[in-house]
């Protein structure tokens, strides 16, 4: 690469914009130029740092390997970006990888060289050492304290200047996002939990984009050239591309207005980037102007939480279904051991140990049925109708079309609403769905009560089942084992069971026209719907798999239980039933004990009446 070349791009790279002339040309001097072809690492976690890189074409994306081998990543950098300049300073290990995503030219300017520069001109070192600082300061300042958003703190240092109602603000060059979700940002540090943390939100907000662009287009409204960008810049958020742009809050202010607009800036800066101009030219695509055409957040919002919620639905059943086979496993398992029921934490009749499992299948299979009920209200949105549902600034045509656009991109049978005044302001359906998920969870937490109940002692308690053994129970009392997967369960129903009262408190908060409070309805349905998910995998495989019955146990407890006498009513009678049991009482002794002593059965008869197979149905 020639030398003019390498020049006038490093007069770009913002840790270079306080040289002269001269100190960029001896910078240029020490650097070297690298081909880096498609998926080659630049540098990997964990690894000392050497060198500073500088793209001078193609993308690279930085990226952090999870524990369980998988990969997220946190940022993507393109031309004029720089990473590693921490290799500049000391040679601590690297704690991300990165990689070339295309076929990338690389500059490198390596710490050996950086040494060199400090001996020979010391205050070109030490200006770009400065730089250097005001980058890592703006990377720390960005990162949440709690961690979060891991990628907030890999920022590239370079800036651009966006404007909008209140004045202008510099943006980090490398976010998609714009001045308008810089500004919620700042407002809405709430719960630290943004809608990344839900990918099926950003991949709903980009299907309605691209179901409203198709339709403008269609209606002449927006030009080919700009929809196809818009298109094309959907379906890569669609397909998982950008989603550590999607920032905000999401408990926030404005009825959604600044997740309309996160989606909005995102998807415009994109589609500038396909269209071969710079994020911020708005002129060219603009976040209001084209990307929101004929649309309010008063109908893509919730249009997209719908959609978002109908999709989060179909995991939230698989895994159900998961956990519901798991019960319908170990009560094939204990078909033959007998124990005793209870009513009211009393002795009651005998059953088997595989009826009380099998219940508890069937008792969350009914909920599979109701929440797939209860989410098909969400087909029905208020595409078109704008503001307040009178459908202004739209086409006549507009609602019709797109939410036939909008079926076709989803694959969901979506309606428009009849009346769209009305469902621009009505969150019944919220509260519908948020009622089945709660009934979910209360049946989960009664299930996780048995559970501990029926695990309990092991000496002094039931002890009928053992759940397995997943951590040390105490600080101080050894050989303890709790729990903890029960009681874990237990609380996440708590919590939804809180959701849903917020649901229905913020739902019948609305006012007039538009009920602003559906972020926090939203953030409660899928924190609830999030927490479920993880909380029945985790009791499916950490505990219900791995139950193993105490069939000894189960027997003794029903020999010695003055309960079996209900059964026994057919072959002795009741008023010899009652003696028994009463006799039982009195001398601390078992019904079968007695009824073997007064020889009033057999042990042949009185086996043959406790069979499990006649315990389960009508005799």
């Amino acid at each position: 690469m020639e030398k003019s070349v390498i020049k006038e791009f490093l007069k770009h790279i913002q840790l270079f914009n306080e040289l002269n002339e001269s100190q960029i040309e001896v910078i240029c001097n020490k650097v070297n130029v690298g081909n880096y072809s498609i998926n080659s690492l630049l540098f990997s976690e964990n690894n000392i740092r050497k060198n500073l890189f500088l793209i001078y074409e193609g993308e690279v994306e930085l990226f952090k390997r999870t524990p369980y081998g998988g990969e997220k990543r946190l940022s993507i950098f393109s031309k004029y970006d720089f990473l590693g300049e921490g290799a500049l300073m000391d040679d601590s290990p690297h704690s991300t990888s990165a990689r070339a995503t295309i076929n990338s030219v690389i500059i490198t300017l390596t710490r050996d060289r950086f040494k060199e520069l400090m001996k020979e001109q010391n205050e070109t070192a030490l200006a770009i050492l400065s730089s250097i600082g005001r980058v890592i300061s703006r990377r720390m300042s960005a990162a949440n304290t709690r961690v979060i958003n891991v990628a907030a703190q890999y920022q590239s240092g370079r800036t651009r200047n966006e404007h909008d109602l209140l004045g202008d603000r510099e943006v980090p060059h490398e976010y998609y996002y714009g001045v308008q979700t810089l500004r919620a940002l700042e407002n809405f540090n709430i719960s630290g939990v943004t809608l990344n943390f839900y990918p099926v939100i950003i991949e709903a907000l980009a299907m309605v984009k691209k179901a409203a662009a198709l339709t403008n287009n269609e209606l002449g409204l927006l030009s080919k050239p700009i929809t196809d960008a818009i298109v094309q810049a959907c379906d890569e958020i669609i397909n998982g591309k950008y989603h550590s742009h999607f920032v905000v809050d999401m408990i926030q202010g404005g009825a959604g207005t600044s997740t309309n607009m996160n989606a909005n800036e995102v998807i415009a800066n994109r589609a500038l980037e396909i269209l071969g101009y710079e994020k911020g030219a708005y002129k060219y695509c603009h976040p209001n102007n084209h990307v929101n055409l004929s649309q309010s957040t008063n109908d893509a919002y919730p249009t997209s939480v719908k959609i978002a919620l109908i999709n989060s639905n179909k995991k939230l059943t698989q895994v159900l279904q998961e956990l519901v086979q798991s019960f319908r496993n170990k009560a094939t398992e204990f078909s033959q051991i007998i124990k005793m029921g209870r009513t009211q934490l009393q002795d009651a009749v005998p059953m088997t140990l595989g009826q009380e499992f099998e219940a508890y299948a069937v008792m969350l299979n009914e909920e599979v049925q109701r929440l797939e009920q209860n989410v098909k209200l969400f087909l029905e949105v208020n595409m078109g109708a704008t503001a307040i549902g009178t459908g202004i600034n739209s086409h006549p045509d507009y609602s019709e079309k797109v939410i036939s656009h909008l079926s076709k991109v989803t694959g969901l049978k979506t309606v428009l609403a009849g009346n769209l005044v009305e469902a621009t302001q009505d969150t019944g359906a919220f509260i519908m769905y948020s009622s089945a998920v709660k009934r979910l969870a209360v049946k989960l937490s009664k299930i996780c009560n048995d559970l501990r109940l029926l695990s309990s002692g092991p000496r002094t308690g039931i002890n009928e089942i053992n759940l397995p053994p997943m951590q040390p129970g105490s600080s101080i009392m050894p050989g303890k084992v709790n729990p903890v997967i029960p009681e874990v369960v237990n609380q996440i129903a708590f919590k939804v069971i809180g959701n849903d009262l917020v649901v229905t408190i913020a739902a019948e908060g609305g006012q007039l026209e538009l009920n602003v409070f559906e972020p926090v309805i939203v953030q409660s349905l899928f924190e609830s719907i999030e927490m479920l998910k993880n909380g029945m995998m985790t009791l499916k495989e950490k505990c219900i798999d791995g139950i193993t019955a105490n069939e000894d146990r189960c027997r003794e407890l029903v020999e010695k239980s003055i309960g079996i006498v209900t059964a026994l009513n057919p072959a002795l009678g009741y008023e010899s039933c009652t003696k028994l049991a009463k006799e039982a009482l009195e001398t601390n002794r078992g019904v079968y004990e007695l009824v073997l002593e007064k020889k009033l059965l057999s042990k042949t008869e009185l086996d043959d009446l406790l069979k499990p197979e006649n315990m389960i149905k009508p005799r």
